[in-house]
Formats: structure tokens, C-alpha cells, sequence
């Protein structure tokens, strides 16, 4: 679990001791919790000593994590402890286990209110699910509890918490939520909490039957995670964005906001047939080729340099190409195309940088790599990271794709241990 010492994982810690006590079936779970120290306060070390303390009062082990919380333009220092926090604690889950947290009935109204704020839509206004399982399986057991019970509960155990100074902070979104506007809202409708809590399960089951949709058209217009256009825009509007976010998703993408998604729904299919175009966003981007849509982690700045390797294949069958182009693995096949005789111990690799050109057949022309890359329907964006194999200067291979007249194998090289197979494992950009 999640302990930051304060009154909600302090009364989950003792809530989770207390289930596993008195469930026989849940002696044999392991509880550990696991302190996030954001290094933010002067007073951390000591927050980190008190849930260590706490922690073995009870029986639990508990381990303390240090973290650098980066400062970035543009996002909010709140913001970027909250993906720090989640990064250390997805990294420390063991196989099989859960990520259990404290976030309570109270936690749901602010996120509910933040998310309107941000103009979220139903994906963001379903706030918090009791349990998710992507991108790590997380319970939050005490969304149905508020803060004034959860307060009570400890104060008649006799139980001690700590105070994060930084929780008065208004200058923090959430914290303004917590000491302005709640109050005035639970004021004047003391049930606020649960109300909004309804309306979060509300569009939780809204959510579950726009996914369910989205899955229906994406067996119409995805194939090998592309997206047909032409499939695409035989949906309305709102399906198309719809499908689109779910699209999204499956990559593993962040979500682009309203304006983006509708730059890839309207200018991606409509702009000039040669032109190669692309939307970006911070985390994602999307290009077209040849009436599909492809999206992609965004894609490394160019290079100053080309990739280069001596590669010692004999001793070291597996090339590391590193950059996210994959690997290069050399497979012995009693069919294949390659004369391993004909090659010398040290071959050179490297990515193209223009003008490469390859003999493919024995009185054949010399043909321009870029235009055999670009008639094979390599992605234009693909094309400069595509691996080349080099004897000395001549170009023997274009990864698996083309392979050099002089070094194939011919009807005298009948021997399976004579004949090679180059099978280029694409990086995660790479079109299969």
C-alpha cells in the first residue's frame, strides 16, 4: 500500500491490518507498504521515520523511497509529484500484486471538480474507479468513506498522524477545492460527497458503453493497430472521436486534448495527397501514409550522425542496433538467401544518410536504396532508420529487406550450415 503517513493511509494502513486479522482466507496475504519521499519539505526525512514507526507498530514492513520531482514548463509542480509518486510505486509492484491507496469519498468530489474545471470529458467526470487494472492494478477500498469518518475512526483508536504543511498550500489546485470550495458546497448541500460520487458511477457506466462501442467500430476501420480512413469517415462525428480515443489508448499514448483529436480526425485526412502530414502532441504523435493513420510515440530528433556498428556476426549473432531500431539476429536455414562463406568476420552497419545504392541482380542496375525502400512501402518516416549492412564499402543488405547479388547463396551452396537467414526485430516504431 501506499503510505504517506497523513490520516487517510494512516487509517488504511490499520484497516487493512485489521481485515487481513480477522479474514482466515487473508492471514496469508502479504501487506508491505512503500513511503514516497518527494524531497520537496525540509521536514520529509522526518515524515519517512514516522510511517517506518507506524508501520512496525503493526506488523508491516515499510520501505522508503527517494524521488527527484522535475521541474517542467508548463506543468504544475502538484501534477509532476503525482507522476513521480505513481512512476516509484508501479516500479516496486511485485508479480501478482496490488497497488492499494487511501483516496476516500471526499478525494472523489475534488477530482470530479477538477476534472470540470479542465473541461474533461466522460473519461475524466467518471473520476476515480474503486479498482483498475491498466496501467497497474490499483484498489482504492475507502471511496465510499469520507475524511470526517475516516478522522473519527483514528481519533477513538488514539491514533497519531502527521500534518503535510503543504496541504494548506492554495496556491495548489486541489488544495484550493479542499479549503474553498468544498466547504461552501457541503454547506449548502451537506451530501455533496456522495452526490457527485453517484454521478461519477453514472458516467463510469457511460464510459464502459463508449468503450464497448468503440470496440465495435474498431473491428471495421483498425487492422494491425492502423486506421483505415476511408472506414474512419463512414462514421459520425462523435463516433469518430470516440474511436479515436480508443485508438489512442491501445498504443499506449497520452490522450491528446479536444483540439488535437480533431486536428487528426479533419486536417490528417484532408490534407494534399503527397504530403506526409502529422499531429503532435506532447506524448504522442500521429502520421498518414497512403490513407491510413498510424500513431506513434513520438519519434527521436534527427540525427547529426548516422547510427554506425562493427559487427563481429560469427562470435556475436545478435546486433543491438540501440535508438530504438531494433536488433539484427542472424538465423542459419537450410533455405535461406544468404552465403555465409562470402561474408567476412567484421561486417559494418549503419543507417542510411542518402545516395546508398544496392546490386540485386547479376546484370541488373545499380538501384537507389531510397527508391526500393519507398516502392517495398516502407514508411517515409521509417526509411532513414532502416539498418544497412556494409562489406567494406559495398552495400551488402538492406536489413532483411534486399540483399546484394554477390552475396547470395546459389545452387553450389547446398549446405544448411553454408546458408544464412538476416532477420531485422523491428524497434517499436518500426512497420511490420
Amino acid at each position: 500500500m501506499a503510505l504517506s503517513g497523513g490520516l487517510d493511509s494512516i487509517a488504511l494502513l490499520q484497516l487493512l491490518v485489521q481485515w487481513r486479522a480477522r479474514q482466515p482466507a487473508s492471514r496469508r496475504v502479504e501487506l508491505r507498504a512503500i513511503h514516497i519521499d518527494h524531497q520537496l519539505r525540509p521536514a520529509s526525512a522526518m515524515w519517512a521515520k514516522h510511517c517506518r514507526a507506524v508501520a512496525r507498530e503493526v506488523g508491516v514492513a515499510c520501505s522508503v523511497v527517494k524521488v527527484t520531482v522535475p521541474k517542467r514548463r508548463g506543468q504544475s509542480l502538484e501534477a509532476a509529484a503525482r507522476d513521480v509518486r505513481y512512476a516509484a510505486l508501479a516500479a516496486r509492484l511485485r508479480p501478482n500484486e496490488w497497488l492499494v491507496t487511501a483516496h476516500h469519498l471526499d478525494d472523489q468530489l475534488e477530482t470530479l471538480l477538477l476534472q470540470l474545471m479542465r473541461g474533461a470529458g466522460v473519461a475524466g467526470l467518471a473520476g476515480m474507479p474503486a479498482v483498475t487494472c491498466e496501467p497497474l492494478r490499483l484498489w482504492r477500498p475507502l471511496l465510499a468513506i469520507s475524511r470526517v469518518e475516516l478522522s473519527q475512526w483514528l481519533q477513538a483508536r488514539g491514533s497519531r498522524w502527521i500534518e503535510d504543511d503543504s496541504n494548506l498550500d492554495e496556491r495548489f489546485d486541489r488544495n484550493y477545492l479542499r479549503h474553498r470550495v468544498v466547504p461552501l458546497l457541503q454547506a449548502r448541500w451537506p451530501a455533496a460527497s456522495r452526490t457527485a460520487a453517484r454521478s461519477a458511477a453514472h458516467l463510469g457506466e457511460a464510459l464502459d458503453l463508449l468503450h464497448a462501442l468503440a470496440e465495435i467500430d474498431a473491428a471495421q476501420v483498425i487492422e494491425a493497430g492502423v486506421v483505415s480512413i476511408a472506414a474512419l469517415q463512414k462514421l459520425d462525428a462523435a463516433r469518430q472521436r470516440n474511436l479515436l480515443r480508443h485508438w489512442i489508448a491501445l498504443q499506449g499514448l497520452t490522450m491528446p486534448d479536444a483540439v488535437h483529436l480533431d486536428r487528426i480526425r479533419v486536417e490528417l485526412p484532408a490534407a494534399r495527397a503527397d504530403a506526409q502530414p502529422i499531429v503532435r502532441w506532447d506524448g504522442g504523435e500521429v502520421r498518414r501514409f497512403r490513407r491510413c493513420l498510424y500513431a506513434l510515440v513520438p519519434l527521436a530528433a534527427e540525427r547529426e550522425q548516422p547510427i554506425l556498428h562493427r559487427w563481429r556476426w560469427r562470435r556475436e549473432p545478435v546486433l543491438e542496433l540501440g535508438a530504438g531500431l531494433g536488433r539484427l539476429r542472424w538465423v542459419p536455414d537450410a533455405n535461406g538467401q544468404i552465403a555465409a562463406t562470402r561474408l567476412p568476420a567484421v561486417l559494418r552497419v549503419a543507417t542510411r544518410v542518402g545516395g546508398e545504392r544496392i546490386r540485386l541482380r547479376a546484370q541488373g542496375p545499380n538501384h537507389a536504396v531510397k527508391e526500393l525502400l519507398r516502392k517495398r512501402a516502407v514508411l517515409p518516416w521509417e526509411r532513414d532508420r532502416v539498418p544497412l549492412v556494409f562489406v567494406e564499402t559495398t552495400l551488402a543488405m538492406v536489413a532483411d529487406l534486399f540483399i546484394a547479388v554477390p552475396f547470395r547463396a546459389n545452387p553450389a551452396d547446398d549446405l544448411p550450415v553454408q546458408r544464412l537467414r538476416l532477420v531485422w526485430e523491428r524497434g517499436s516504431h518500426q512497420q511490420e
